[in-house]
């Protein structure tokens, strides 16, 4: 960013100073002259031509790229989500910059400006005799000048090239300037030329052009900036830090009014307009353009997500530090999945549930949906304040996503990389189950017992085509049931909707582990701290059967559930729906990528028994509207990490609380919400948060009416398939 010092170029209070100051402006315009005033022809002695020269070997053209702008992302129905800036800059033309804005910035740093060719020689000649004769300094850039070292700052900074400010600049960098100035004036207008500067000159921070800083000091558009405020900004551009008016308002007004006195010298206003002007206040109204996810007007965390989702893709550049440029500089408009009636429901939800100003530190709430059909993602929310640092309740991770896109580690996500999914792992055991014959009806025995060390349970994918017990005291297997109970023999309905562990083991015992585990990773579940360069499957281990092993994301588990309640149609997550660029690119985002990963039959046997859940289960108790919904609590054995996901076909949502800290100690004793429990499970806190986001969205993602699966599904028989309601031939597994 230039910041010229509230001086000219040249210039001292001192005699010495003054002299010095004569000769280097004499020798400038000496060289300049005969560079381009006099023919090479007519010039005599070897001191002229030696500067013609030196001269005709400077560049004469600019080299201008695009300015930098503001990345804005939005919700799908255009809401702000948040503006992404290296540089705040809303580039404006002429016609939308107020004519007393343009007559201010004339009157006080060119009032020529109509008049020279991007050089005035007349006006170095004036500042050379006033600041001889004179205590005050007048500088000698023109517009042309301070639009062609604005340029120059703008392009070296890019490239990451030392830029050369105003303070700094010797005779031959001013030479260049100066040939650079004539040049513009011979390919762009006046009107371009002053427009150009108006958008690139910087007036504090990271404000950048008339209309930011119209924005930022006054909250309205550079067309509207009135006789006061355009000589305020345009008194700013000489010094942006000297002249703050927030840092330093008496001087911001001197500087303001000697603008509006060059203005009315030059016969830009009337007497009576500088004399209304020059007695109002600053009347300022500061209203900054937040940067970044930090600011973000809403989903701080889903800003987080596509950020990365930009910065991992290559057709945005071929390194990181391309696509950086690309999201910071580009003024990208990104488009997104996110629907903001559905973010406001699930943040108000997990504020309401656990804000961190009344929950330790250690436990993380997070909610994440999906629209099953489409992969769309509608809100991705959680508990913690986006920023940086390690004060309590604040965080940039984000607890609904993986570490890496697609297990690749040069594509972070900012990601924590998921928690332990406890039992919401076992739909997907029901699912193999039906797949491989069996009904919800069958009864299991799941009273309790040990698996001794070295049994063995079919899994063809493992070493010799079986999983075996193995402990690290030698002492077999135990799976236990909440509370020590509820040991005997039940359904598969049964067992999934009351969550009997022993019911899962056994259920799973009589299968291949390996089809469980391949089948839940088809539907979207993996490792969310997948890093081998691809997603990985779970390891195939009996405790990961209630989902006590490895670490998923919660927006894997939302994918998932989805799955089931698109009928086995499993989309791939989405956040992008559009992202074009300030010049017109339009860059590719990804369509919606579905697959039917199980027959229709089987989901509906799935979807059938987690509604089971929500009638007698552990959701029975929870009031989410009069609507058609299926679900499951989740705990691991810790009780460290808490979850219920709830889904319909209108949209699935999985919640999560835990203990996302190292060493993910219980849940137990822990604040939150200003309230602690002896006992922590996911029907205590995560369900009864995800109902009351249920309750605030009804009608917004309606749902039709769960199909019923076959008899033989359901029950083992097979009558007529007349007989079958809600159901087709082509519906069976």
């Amino acid at each position: 960013m230039m910041e010229r010092q509230p001086f000219p170029w040249f210039g001292s209070g001192s005699i010495i100073g003054s002299l010095l100051a004569f000769l280097s402006i004499s020798a400038l315009t000496g060289v300049l002259a005969a560079g381009l005033l006099v023919p090479v022809a007519a010039v005599a002695g070897t001191g002229a031509s030696a500067s013609i020269d030196f001269f005709e070997d400077l560049p004469a053209e600019l080299e201008r790229e695009a300015l930098a702008q503001p990345t804005t992302i939005l919700a799908s129905d255009g809401s702000l989500i948040a503006t992404l800036y290296e540089e705040n800059r809303q580039p404006v033309t002429l016609d939308q910059v107020s004519q007393d804005m343009q007559d201010a910035l004339i009157a006080i740093e060119d009032y020529r400006f109509y008049e020279h060719g991007g050089v005035d020689l007349q006006g170095i000649a004036g500042a050379i005799a006033s600041n001889l004769t004179s205590d005050s300094t007048r500088g000698a850039s023109t517009i042309t000048q301070q639009f062609v070292t604005n340029v120059l700052i703008d392009s070296a900074l890019r490239d990451d090239k030392q830029a050369v400010f105003s303070g700094s600049k010797t005779v031959g960098d001013k030479l260049r300037e100066m040939k650079l100035a004539i040049t513009v004036e011979k390919t762009l207008s006046k009107d371009e030329i002053l427009a150009g500067y108006l958008n690139i000159v910087p007036f504090t921070g990271t404000i950048f052009g008339v209309q930011a800083a119209a924005r930022y000091f006054f909250n309205v558009d550079a067309k509207d900036l009135t006789i006061d405020q355009g000589a305020l900004l345009a008194g700013l551009v000489n010094g942006p830090t000297f002249y703050n008016p927030i840092e330093h308002p008496e001087r911001a007004l001197q500087r303001r009014n000697l603008v509006i006195d060059a203005m009315l010298t030059h016969g830009k206003i009337t007497v009576e307009e500088h004399n209304a002007a020059v007695t109002t206040e600053l009347g300022l109204n500061i209203t900054p353009t937040l940067n970044g996810c930090a600011g973000a007007a809403q989903a701080p965390y889903f800003c987080d997500y596509v950020s990365h989702l930009i910065l991992n893709d290559p057709a945005y550049g071929e390194t990181r530090e391309d696509r950086k440029e690309v999201l910071y500089r580009s003024g990208l408009t990104i488009k997104t999945t996110l629907d903001s009636r559905v973010q406001s429901a699930a943040q108000t939800a997990i504020d309401d549930t656990a804000d961190p100003d009344t929950t330790n530190e250690a436990v993380g709430h997070s909610m994440v949906s999906i629209e099953p059909g489409t992969g769309n993602i509608l809100s991705m929310a959680q508990n913690t304040r986006y920023l940086p640092g390690a004060a309590p309740g604040n965080s940039v991770l984000n607890f609904n996503v993986d570490l890496y896109q697609g297990g690749d580690q040069s594509k972070p996500l900012g990601g924590v990389g998921g928690f332990q999914p406890g039992s919401t792992f076992k739909p997907f055991v029901v699912a193999a189950w039906i797949e491989a014959g069996g009904s919800l009806n069958t009864p299991i025995d799941g009273r309790k017992r040990t698996y001794p060390e070295g049994d063995e349970w079919p899994a063809s994918c493992l070493p010799g085509g079986s999983y075996t017990v193995r402990t690290p005291q030698g002492e077999g297997y135990t799976p236990q049931n909440y509370g020590d109970i509820n040991y005997g023999t039940y359904t598969v309905l049964r067992g999934l909707a009351q969550s009997y562990n022993t019911i899962t083991m056994e259920t799973a015992r009589q299968l291949d582990m390996c089809r469980i585990f391949d089948l839940a990773y088809e539907m979207g579940v993996h490792d969310g701290k997948s890093s081998s360069g691809h997603l990985e499957r779970l390891d195939v281990l009996a405790p990961g059967l209630i989902g006590g092993v490895q670490d998923v994301a919660p927006l894997s588990m939302a994918t998932a559930y989805a799955g089931f309640a698109a009928e086995g149609k499993v989309c791939q997550p989405r956040a992008l729906l559009k992202v074009t660029a300030a010049d017109g690119t339009n860059y590719p985002v990804p369509t919606t990528d579905c697959d039917q990963v199980i027959p229709k039959g089987i989901a509906r046997g799935v979807n059938y028994a987690t509604q089971e859940v929500m009638k007698t289960g552990s959701g029975r108790l929870l009031d989410y509207g009069n609507i058609p919904m299926a679900g499951k609590t989740g705990t691991n054995d810790r009780r460290s990490q808490t979850w219920f996901i709830g889904y319909n076909s209108g949209i699935a949502t999985a919640s999560w609380i835990g203990n996302w800290k190292e060493g993910n100690g219980s849940l137990s004793g822990l604040k939150i919400g200003g309230q602690t429990y002896p006992e922590v499970d996911g029907s205590l806190i995560a369900a009864p948060s995800w109902a009351q986001f249920m309750r605030q969205i009804p009608g917004i993602h309606p749902a039709e009416p769960f199909v019923n699966p076959t008899n033989t599904i359901r029950d083992g028989t097979n009558p007529p398939i007349d007989k079958v309601p809600n159901s087709n031939p082509n519906d069976r597994p």
